[in-house]
């Protein structure tokens, strides 16, 4: 059953993410993306890692995409049209399909130092204690420096707010 769903989640994430680069409207590409997110936290359901299934709805399919929406509302970006847009739609498809045929022998040579071919997860993967574990021990610093320029990043913005509206 755990198989079929996979394979089912997969299909559908494959034509999310065609379709987001075929789509000729940025709207309908952003929608797209977020229907690539909910299957990508489908995913991490069948993996036993709720947590970050429920981060991943939250923050990208929720926040990010709702900031990359209203950048694209912001910027007026327009529907593609014309012949153009057609051959371009197909050098997208083409671009994509040379990038995977390259990069499946790759990755089948490539083997990460430590790792064997049949290692499992750990029991808390993806559990509240289990991220918590590693985001406030291993990941401390990485963990500091992100929200330090979120943060400068968040008083840059409103700087820049400030000086225009006078």
């Amino acid at each position: 059953m755990e198989l079929l769903i996979f394979y089912m989640f997969a299909i559908v994430s494959v034509a999310f993410a065609i379709f987001m680069i075929v789509a000729r409207k940025p709207v309908s590409s952003a929608i797209s993306l977020i229907g690539v997110m909910f299957c990508l936290a489908v995913f991490y359901v069948l993996l036993n890692a709720h947590l970050i299934a429920a981060l991943q709805i939250l923050v990208y399919a929720g926040a990010i995409m709702v900031l990359f929406l209203f950048v694209i509302m912001l910027l007026n970006l327009r529907e593609k049209q014309g012949a153009i847009s057609y051959h371009r739609t197909a050098l997208q498809l083409a671009g994509v399909a040379v990038f995977c045929a390259l990069l499946v022998p790759f990755m089948s040579m490539v083997t990460i130092p430590g790792t064997s071919g049949g290692a499992g997860v750990s029991a808390d993967f993806g559990t509240t204690a289990g991220v918590g574990k590693l985001l406030y021990t291993d990941f401390l610093l990485p963990f500091e420096i992100a929200s330090i320029l979120l943060l400068a990043a968040l008083v840059g913005a409103v700087a820049l707010t400030k000086l225009k509206m006078k």
